[in-house]
Parts: C-alpha cells; structure tokens; sequence
C-alpha cells in the first residue's frame, strides 16, 4: 500500500473497515477471495505488519462513472479516504474510467510481528499475491 496515505494504519485501528481494488481489466484477487480468509498488509517498500479477517466480498462490473460515484459515496469512509467531497474527486479522477470494483469488508485487525515476503515469481510490483499460505512466501530470518 501507498505508504504516505497510511492506509495499513488506519487498518490496524478500525477506521479503514474496506480494501476496495478498481481495475480495468479482472486481476486477483478477484473470484479467488472469500470471507473468512486471512488477508496481510505491508506498506510499499516495508515488511508485512497486519493481518485482519475477510468479513465480506462484494464485485462489482460493467462500471460507469455514475456507478463509480455511487460506490465512492457509499464506501469512501469505510475505505479510509477523506469523506469531504473535495477530497473524494482526485479518488473519482483515478477509478471513474475502471471497469470493476472489489470490495474486501475487513475484520478483526491485528498487528503481527513484521516479516519480509519473497515476491519470487509473482512480479516486483505485485499488488496483491494470492497464496494457500503464508509461509510459502514468507521470507526466513
């Protein structure tokens, strides 16, 4: 995550209960996520700190950018971003074009004692890695 909008932060205390995902085109997680699983957090560039609990998952596809409007009005705050509309639009500006939305609903969030990942096979900037388990990426000390 984009360390300098302290999303993983705001995880950890409650006040970012959602990780929405915008796409062009579908990439995982979507499909492959599901309430219950176990969902880890790291700021760019940093180790992971966090781990919370899928709640819920909504998709969302064949996007416009009224529907976009829609989603960031219903969802803005639960994602951690500023509610005040000024502040919504640069959000509207970055996603009104996407054509899919994921909505992660988040629960339960925990800080973990920080380990490095090993991105082997996955792509230097992958987003978002999808495993059976952790400990196939996990990086030994």
């Amino acid at each position: 995550m984009r360390k300098s909008w302290g999303l993983t932060q705001k995880i950890l205390t409650g006040e970012k209960t959602i990780e929405t995902r915008w796409y062009m085109n579908r990439h995982k997680p979507w499909g492959v996520i599901n309430q219950g699983d176990t969902v880890y957090f790291k700021d760019s560039g940093e180790p992971v700190r966090l781990k919370a609990t899928v709640s819920k998952v909504v998709q969302f596809k064949n996007l416009t950018p009224q529907k976009v409007a829609t989603i960031l009005k219903y969802y803005a705050q639960a994602d951690g971003l500023e509610v005040d509309k000024k502040d919504i639009k640069p959000y509207f500006e970055m996603f009104k074009n996407k054509r899919y939305c994921l909505l992660v609903f988040l629960k339960d969030p925990q800080a973990v004692e920080p380990f490095e990942i090993d991105k082997s096979g996955f792509g230097a900037m992958a987003a978002w890695i999808t495993v059976d388990r952790i400990n196939l990426i996990r990086k030994k000390p």
